[in-house]
């Protein structure tokens, strides 16, 4: 059962996340040496090993494509592509533009963007696929203008890869597909085999062996984030409907056990309510056995003493998702500091945000959205500075130039400023 707490009681209880339960440090370790030596022919053992699936070949055919487009239901594809085209519509509105200024010597100074050329998308399999991730990383990369962007995913035991993947990768526009997952696929992306390409950046989230891969060679190759459970935060007042919040906590509940719940109520008589619909809502649940580890080990309901004081915890936990279930949420939105997306209102839970919406669902987790932000265009992207001096800007700063140089000790960064100017003199 979920834990009801009150805000005035012990914060470590109220600020506890769930920490992963195994150190997996060694294994990546070893599996990424693996496959830098070996290349495809690690890949293959563990794919072998870990999917049970012998692979005549790692690329995705694009007949498997045509054929797991066929075999999905029309009216799915149809939802994949008006999800593709908001998640367009506000990916399109992050693009910017480089600039150029003249400082006050009258120099040119500039800033140029430019797309990151390969990307590589990592889609989990295991116990659910989600094609709504393959949407939202895809697109941006595709959006950002990145020259190539390929896909990795585990397979099956027979060697496939799920349809509804296969065609949500068709509708982003992904170039190459590729049958391998965990932290080989990983160690893939960054090194490049005899098949997949080097990437420049990977993206996506991944159990603790991938994500574990990811920050190994974060350095070799640039990632988006590492990703936590995924967790939710419900700031709502009594007068909501207990049924919409219980399913809203347990649409987090469901993804993972170590998946966090939380709401914050200024209600105590709320909160008692939610709680039993939590309970009437688990056995209802496709994955109930997840959920209910969930609820049971991570989930809690905090009361405030009032909306304020709520909204004050919510931005000390930093949450991935945050629901404003509250009738004037605008109100309230500039006073939201951290969280990795925000759900406005009460007719807006956070599964509006995972699939249909446009906003990012690759979020920061773990309290990480204090200093970071959900995936964007500019995660595809580079800024790279240029510089142009005429000869009289030169002369109106280089003397500018030697003196700072010289108080850092660079005497050839000194003279290199003034010898153009001094020479002829």
């Amino acid at each position: 059962m979920i834990k009801i707490l009150s805000a005035n009681t012990d914060k470590n209880a109220i600020f506890k996340r769930t920490e992963p339960k195994i150190d997996v440090t060694a294994i990546v370790k070893e599996i990424l040496e693996n496959v830098k030596e070996k290349g495809d022919i690690a890949l293959y053992e563990y794919t072998q090993k870990f999917d049970g699936a012998k692979l005549e070949s790692l690329l995705v055919s694009q007949e498997e494509i045509d054929e797991a487009i066929k075999s999905v239901d029309p009216e799915f594809i149809r939802v994949l592509k008006k999800a593709s085209e908001n998640i367009k519509l506000f990916h399109s509105a992050q693009k910017r533009e480089g600039f150029e200024v003249k400082n006050l010597d009258g120099a040119i100074v500039g800033q140029k963007i430019i797309p990151i050329e390969k990307a590589g998308l990592y889609v989990p399999g295991g116990t659910a696929s989600y094609p709504s991730t393959v949407l939202m990383d895809a697109i941006p990369a595709k959006i950002a203008g990145c020259e190539q962007v390929v896909m990795v995913t585990p397979p099956d035991k027979n060697g496939k890869i799920n349809p509804v993947i296969l065609a949500s990768a068709s509708v982003a526009g992904v170039d190459k597909i590729y049958k391998v997952g965990g932290a080989q696929a990983i160690g893939a992306l960054a090194f490049g085999t005899q098949t997949i390409p080097k990437v420049d950046k990977i993206v996506g989230p991944g159990n603790a062996f991938v994500a574990e891969a990811k920050k190994q060679v974060f350095g070799q190759v640039s990632i988006d984030m590492i990703a936590g459970p995924s967790e939710i935060l419900i700031v709502a007042d009594k007068d909501n409907d207990p049924k919409y919040i219980a399913s809203d906590l347990l649409s987090q509940a469901e993804h993972d056990k170590m998946a966090s719940a939380v709401l914050i109520t200024d209600s105590i008589d709320f909160a008692k309510r939610v709680s039993d619909e939590i309970e009437n809502q688990i056995p209802l649940l496709l994955r109930a056995e997840i959920a209910r580890a969930s609820i049971d080990d991570n989930g809690k309901i905090i009361v405030a003493e009032n909306l304020d004081n709520a909204i004050e915890l919510a931005n000390l936990l930093a949450p991935e998702h945050l629901e404003l279930c509250l009738e004037n949420p605008f109100i309230y939105l500039d006073k939201i500091k951290h969280a990795g997306s925000v759900f406005l209102g009460k007719n807006c839970p956070e599964a509006m945000g995972d699939y249909i919406a446009g906003a990012n669902h690759t979020l920061p987790t773990s309290g990480t959205a204090r200093f970071s932000s959900a995936l964007s265009v500019d995660d595809f992207i580079k800024k790279t500075q240029y510089i142009y001096y005429s000869r009289d800007a030169l002369e109106k700063s280089a003397k500018d130039v030697e003196y700072f140089a010289l108080k850092e000790g660079l005497t050839a960064h000194a003279k290199s400023a003034v010898i153009r100017v001094t020479e002829n003199e």
